[in-house]
């Protein structure tokens, strides 16, 4: 028999929803995501009431949410959203059965344990399935940078959330140290997500401004993030190479942090955006350059998740999962 349930991916901006169904054999398949924007509701049990009447008045009394922050304690408060959940009122307020609530990124690692090898995309590493006993990392650039791992073992897996965006930047040349130093200007102390996140190629681009005595306008990073993806100005191109250089950096990091050998994957909105140019970028030769273990990054897998909804699909795993 399958299992229906309400999948919901939430982050400052959007609230996504589907109708998630989970067969017998853990098969998951999602109905037509709707988006909801934050700002537009008052809480999440106004947005819950929203999709509802949009479903046609009636939902299944199951929920799975992907939540981006901290999940735990008595009251869930969201990084950028000022909406808050009370766990211990989720039936209630609801009027659901079952509730899974997981980190956002945690339930990107359930998608990767989930999704089939055709929605990877092969970046760089030996071009072979993620290893099915052992650990993979997860990675991926946004707003900030989520961190998670998961390890297998005998058809089975666990998955565990970090806070791996927040260790330390370490600059790996003279552009690098140039980036930290304006960094460090506002920063007591510059972590990684300052650096491999969205909003980190403005001063990506500033940095490179100043060393050739350009002058830059105020603006935001999707200005940037547009001009670099549409090769309309080269020094926004150049700022994308060099995020590219540094996310290759910090998932090496990563991998040897979390010995993550049995393979890497990159997730998250950036991440895919980036599909087209990590392959083209310094991010694979970044990703092998860790001294005498430089042979140990090149026999690891690095894929890309491709899956259009991560979050939500994700979120159905993490209550499949949770519930089986």
């Amino acid at each position: 028999m399958s299992t229906d349930l309400v999948s919901v991916d939430i982050g400052g901006t959007h609230a996504r929803f589907a109708i998630a169904t989970v067969d017998e054999d853990g098969t998951i398949t999602l109905g037509k995501p709707e988006t909801l924007h934050t700002e537009d509701h008052a809480s999440f049990q106004t947005a819950w009431e929203d999709f509802r009447q949009r479903m046609g008045g009636s939902l299944p009394p199951r929920i799975s949410m992907a939540i981006a922050g901290p999940v735990g304690g008595e009251v869930i408060r969201f990084t950028n959203n000022p909406w808050i959940i009370r766990p211990a009122l989720v039936r209630e307020k609801l009027g659901v059965e079952n509730y899974c609530i997981v980190n956002d990124f945690e339930a990107v690692a359930h998608a990767v344990a989930r999704a089939p090898d055709d929605q990877f995309l092969h970046l760089t590493g030996p071009d072979r399935s993620l290893t099915p006993d052992g650990t993979i990392s997860v990675l991926g650039p946004g707003t900030g940078l989520g961190v998670a791992h998961l390890w297998r073992s005998g058809g089975d897996y666990r998955v565990q959330a970090t806070e791996g965006g927040h260790i330390d930047f370490a600059p790996l040349d003279t552009i690098e140290d140039a980036i930290l130093a304006r960094l460090r200007k506002r920063h007591n102390r510059v972590s990684i997500e300052r650096v491999v996140s969205g909003p980190a190629i403005v001063d990506i681009y500033q940095t490179l401004a100043a060393m050739e005595n350009r002058k830059t306008r105020d603006e935001d990073d999707i200005a940037i993030w547009t001009r670099a993806m549409e090769d309309q100005e080269s020094l926004a191109a150049a700022a994308l190479d060099r995020f590219c250089l540094s996310l290759g950096s910090v998932a090496g990091d990563i991998a040897l942090a979390q010995g993550g050998f049995g393979g890497v994957v990159i997730a998250g909105g950036l991440g895919y955006r980036l599909r087209e140019y990590l392959p083209k970028s310094g991010f694979a030769s970044r990703f092998r350059a860790k001294g005498r273990f430089a042979e140990l990054m090149a026999g690891i897998p690095v894929k890309l998740i491709t899956h259009p909804q991560p979050g939500l699909f994700g979120a159905a795993a993490a209550f499949a999962r949770n519930f089986r």
